[in-house]
């Protein structure tokens, strides 16, 4: 099997993107790009929790296993529960490493994250916090931008402006809101049957992409002059780039037909995005 493949199946790539994100959180807020236990703790929790989704399928519908959606599961099941116990060990481990203050920014996120995926009791019967109408998108995009920014806010000794961080986490909602849009018109039959109403249901999927380049086109402007502002220009060429590229990526109809357009091209976006802000970081200052 291929490496790519590996890294797609296994989610070690979106652990990876989230990772980056991370870092170039750090870049954003003026320090030194640098690893530190909470970028083990963001990559090990992002392990886990695309896991877990499959977890609970393995565990309750085996049935769903014979799908090709699942094929890599099926065939690789031992694999699979080893990628489990290592994304558990990890993130325990590291936690375990973390301040206090870190610890207690992360739990409501892991809670929310945990819930998303695992059942809850409501008045009536059990359900997911993403069978919340319309709420799906929303909890994506919160929790991706809220665990990206926070931490290294959190460990960092610098007491920031609450303005800068709200703009910063906005920014890194709308960027991750416009690029799941594609995910939830893919998914629009398996949500009707599941009971879930997600945005393109509402809507066709041409008004569903409007919607992604919008959100798509907020980033860029909040984004360049936050930074065109601030005089910061490392981040004013990587946010362009970045938003030039993913638009070309929700745009191409072409593009939308490729195998890995969804797990592999629009989540690259999120590894691209934070790549090029490391790049350019180190091409400013060591050349």
């Amino acid at each position: 099997m291929r490496l790519f493949d590996v890294l797609l199946e296994s989610n070690i790539y979106i652990s990876l993107a989230a990772v980056f994100l991370t870092i170039e959180t750090q870049i954003q807020l003026g320090m030194k790009p640098q690893w530190h236990p909470y970028l083990f703790i963001i990559f090990f929790a992002t392990l886990f929790e695309y896991n877990l989704q499959r977890l609970i399928i393995v565990v309750s519908n085996k049935k769903a296993l014979q799908s090709d959606k699942h094929k890599w599961l099926r065939d690789h099941l031992n694999t699979f529960y080893v990628l489990v116990f290592i994304s558990v060990a990890g993130f325990v481990s590291f936690v375990s490493m973390a301040q206090r203050d870190v610890l207690i920014t992360l739990l409501p996120i892991a809670i929310i994250t945990l819930f998303y995926s695992t059942p809850v009791f409501g008045k009536k019967n059990i359900f997911r916090l993403r069978e919340i109408p319309y709420l799906k998108i929303f909890l994506i995009s919160f929790v991706w931008s809220t665990s990206t920014i926070m931490l290294p806010i959190i460990q960092s000794d610098i007491r920031y402006n609450w303005i800068t961080i709200l703009i910063m986490t906005l920014e890194r909602f709308l960027f991750v809101f416009a690029i799941t849009i594609p995910f939830d018109i893919r998914d629009r039959e398996s949500d009707r049957q599941a009971g879930l109403k997600t945005i393109p249901m509402l809507l066709t999927e041409n008004k569903s992409f409007a919607i992604a380049y919008l959100a798509l086109f907020s980033f860029f402007l909040i984004s360049f002059f936050h930074y065109q502002l601030l005089h910061y220009r490392i981040m004013v060429i990587s946010v362009s780039i970045s938003a030039l590229t993913t638009f070309l990526i929700l745009y191409s109809k072409k593009m939308r037909t490729m195998q890995f357009y969804h797990y592999g091209i629009l989540d690259g976006s999120m590894l691209f995005q934070g790549l090029l802000v490391v790049i350019v970081y180190l091409l400013r200052f060591n050349l």
